[in-house]
């Protein structure tokens, strides 16, 4: 790497510390590449980011005293420069969903090899979405191909949570006057409610919808 070259700067966020150690020694072998820092907590990753902010910041899902989700949504606040690598165990869809909605910009299982780690920060560095090939082959090709092709707008990102709501109970099977009384609503807007959860997942009706949610992770079906 030439002298004038700069380095991209990367803060490993993980309560394990082999874990850390890991990732530092493959990305140390990387000349483009730089860890500025390690943190075990959530509290003192928002501690050290008050005074150095990486390029990049891979962060464990599941982290004590601050968990990787709202960690995503603090960081993302305050330093939106900040490019974030989710690293995880959890194959959990709605694991996934809620770490890109908060803005995470990879999702990466840690059982991946060292070479798609090197994938997955070379993909954010450029500015594109990253979703590891493990949990990939659990969703359906338009979803895939909204975050392979950093479009980053799949429909249960652009709900409301009023819509979340009664996406959840159509999944359950109520009907309209059901969900009315059990959220305190008219009929009319659930029906309005209905009307844009088919629009925003274009779809032709609730059996659709169900299916699709249910397959995808949006929602988990009971029993």
């Amino acid at each position: 790497m030439g002298i004038s070259e700069k380095q991209y700067t990367i803060l490993l966020a993980d309560d394990h510390t082999l874990i850390r150690h890991g990732i530092r020694n493959l990305i140390c072998n990387n000349p483009a590449l730089k860890v500025i820092g390690e943190v075990g907590d959530g509290e003192e990753l928002m501690e050290y980011l008050k005074t150095t902010q990486p390029e990049l910041l891979i962060l464990d899902i599941s982290m004590p005293k601050l968990t990787g989700i709202e960690a995503v949504s603090r960081v993302k606040k305050l330093y939106p420069g900040i490019k974030i690598l989710m690293l995880t165990m959890h194959k959990n869809k709605q694991y996934f969903y809620h770490a890109m909605s908060a803005g995470a910009d990879g999702y990466l299982m840690k059982e991946d090899s060292d070479e798609e780690l090197l994938l997955a920060i070379r993909r954010i560095q450029d500015g594109k979405s990253y979703l590891s090939p493990f949990l990939s082959q659990d969703f359906t090709d338009d979803v895939i191909s909204a975050y392979r092709n950093n479009h980053r707008s799949s429909p249960f990102e652009t709900l409301t949570n009023r819509e979340r709501e009664v996406l959840n109970l159509v999944v359950e099977g109520h009907t309209s006057k059901v969900m009315a009384n059990m959220l305190h609503l008219s009929p009319r807007t659930i029906d309005h409610h209905r009307a844009n959860l088919l629009r925003k997942f274009d779809m032709k009706n609730s059996v659709d919808l169900v299916n699709f949610a249910v397959r995808n992770g949006f929602v988990t079906q009971a029993g």
